[in-house]
This record gives structure tokens, sequence and C-alpha cells, in this order.
């Protein structure tokens, strides 16, 4: 099985008046193509910013990261958001949706402005609302709809313009039991069903289980964690 994403001595530091702050320090992770990785630890740790600097959103103080043919570190904007639209889809804690558009249209849009067809775009769009369940509600706004369904529409969005790794911001974080449990079961669904590479970061131990490698990172440090062991 090939790597889809290698990483090397990834670090991050942040200045500020009084201190240099190193959060992430020399980590080292490859991931095979087709896994579902999910990465914990306590807030602060340094989840969110190792997943947005693999997302090409944030910026690495040291070190090289790749995925498929990227080379994340180096990419000049141009590349970096052909990286963002076309190599990685993006779930967050907020679903992110534009409010005058209806589901369908939310889901759509990425793939337009991709250059796909109108038409075909709507179409594709239309059977992913029908995979996460929403097929009654394609016409609604995101005022219209549940905290679960709005979050169920950013996953269909995620996959709109097929790529190949999804990442994925603790998308349960702003939802009740109920619906993190139903999201989080979807996400991993829907990765096995569209042959995704899934990176989920999370402090929910429940979604935590569902990966097939598990990390934690504590002290600034990636571990792999063993079968079983709770590191939330």
């Amino acid at each position: 099985m090939n790597d889809i994403v290698m990483i090397r001595g990834l670090e991050k530091t942040y200045m500020t008046n009084s201190e240099r702050l190193t959060i992430l320090k020399n980590l080292d992770l490859n991931i095979p193509e087709g896994e579902k990785v999910v990465i914990t630890g306590e807030s602060g740790c340094g989840k969110s910013t190792f997943l947005n600097i693999l997302a090409g959103i944030d910026t690495a103080t040291a070190g090289i990261v790749r995925a498929g043919q990227y080379d994340v570190t180096s990419l000049d904007e141009d590349r970096l958001a052909a990286y963002r639209s076309g190599f990685v889809g993006l779930v967050f804690q907020f679903h992110y949706l534009l409010k005058d558009f209806t589901a369908l249209e939310n889901v759509f849009m990425p793939a337009y402005m991709a250059g796909v067809p109108r038409t075909r775009a709507m179409e594709q769009a239309g059977q992913l609302l029908s995979d996460v369940g929403l097929s009654g509600r394609t016409d609604h706004l995101p005022s219209q709809l549940s905290g679960g369904e709005r979050q169920r529409v950013a996953v269909a969005r995620s996959l709109i313009n097929d790529p190949a790794l999804i990442l994925a911001d603790e998308p349960t974080g702003n939802l009740d039991p109920a619906n993190s449990s139903m999201i989080g079961s979807l996400l991993f669904t829907m990765a096995d069903r569209y042959r995704k590479t899934l990176v989920l970061v999370t402090h929910d131990r429940e979604l935590a289980s569902l990966g097939d490698i598990r990390y934690s990172i504590r002290h600034g440090r990636l571990e792999k964690m063993s079968s079983g062991e709770d590191r939330t």
C-alpha cells in the first residue's frame, strides 16, 4: 500500500512578545492510502494546527509535508489553491455553509467553480446529498436545517471534487451526543464508500475509537496509540 501522506521533521513555533512557543516538535508521520487516521490530544496541544498545515491553510516553521504529488510546504499560492480545491476535502467544527444558498447549491458550488459543467455538478451534488440522507432537503437553506443536517451537507460538500484526502477538524464539536455519533459514523462510512483516506482530529473518545490508526499529540510530539489505549 502506497503512502498518501509523508511528513518529516514537522515543527510549528509561535512567537509572542515574551516567549517562543513550539507546539509541534519534529513530527514524522506516514499515512497509507485508504486508511482512517485519528489524532487526539488535550485542547491546545496542536491537533488543529497540525491538520491546518496538512491542509495548506497554515504554514510549518520547519519540516516537509508531502501529500500525493504535492510538496505542501513549498507550494505557491496558485498551487496551494489547486491542492485545497482538488486534492483535499475539508470538514470543520463549524459547517461554513453559505447562508443564502440551498443545501444543493452549497455542495454544487465548489465543483462548479472548479470548472465542472453546471448540470453535471448539480447531479453529483444531488447524489452526495442522497448518500448522506438529505435527498428530501436539497432545496432548504442552512437556516432551515438542523445542526446535524448542516454538518451532513458539509460532509457531502467535502467530497464533491473527488478529493483523495478528507481532513476533518473536530467535526462533531458543536453537536449534541446523538448527532455527534451520527456524523462520526457518516464520515467513516462515506470515506469507505468513496475510497478516501481520512485524517480526523477529535477529542471525542467514541469517534476516536473508529480510526484504523490512532495517534495522540502530547508535549508537541506525535505518539502512536495501541488498541484500547485512551489519551483523549
